[in-house]
């Protein structure tokens, strides 16, 4: 991630889908995120996953699974997710080629940052931009 300091991030989202492994190819090919690792049930159903972008990473696990996380987001409503990048303009190319739906085209903002918005195959919502938030420490 641009301007951020070294170390483990302290907040992970964590992200349900009906087809998770879709979801981890989506992030993955279209979304230029890095598998890290994936775990899964007998029957092939992700019971965790670590996805990668920059220092930071978004956990990925499939619904359905009757664990108590899966049972706690079962009525909730879809993510939206803000990840830093360097190059907005050449993430969003890559998001295009691999056929992401985007919802928002690369655009600078008034707060100084270039950001898009996409949508994955579930219907989560990702931003990626240049703006990191100064956090004191």
């Amino acid at each position: 991630m641009a301007g951020t300091g070294g170390g483990a991030p302290s907040i992970y989202p964590t992200v349900l889908y009906a087809d998770a492994r879709a979801a981890i190819r989506q992030l993955t090919e279209g979304l230029g995120f890095s598998e890290l690792s994936v775990y899964e049930s007998e029957d092939g159903s992700v019971l965790h996953a670590e996805l990668l972008q920059g220092n930071g990473a978004v956990m990925v696990g499939s619904k359905g699974t009757g664990g108590v996380f899966d049972t706690a987001m079962r009525d909730a409503g879809a993510a939206g997710v803000y990840v830093v990048v360097d190059d907005v303009d050449a993430h969003h190319r890559r998001a295009v080629d691999h056929g992401v739906e985007i919802l928002m085209p690369p655009t600078d903002q008034d707060y100084g940052s270039r950001d898009y918005m996409a949508r994955d195959a579930e219907g989560n919502i990702w931003s990626f931009g240049t703006y990191t938030p100064a956090i004191a420490g």
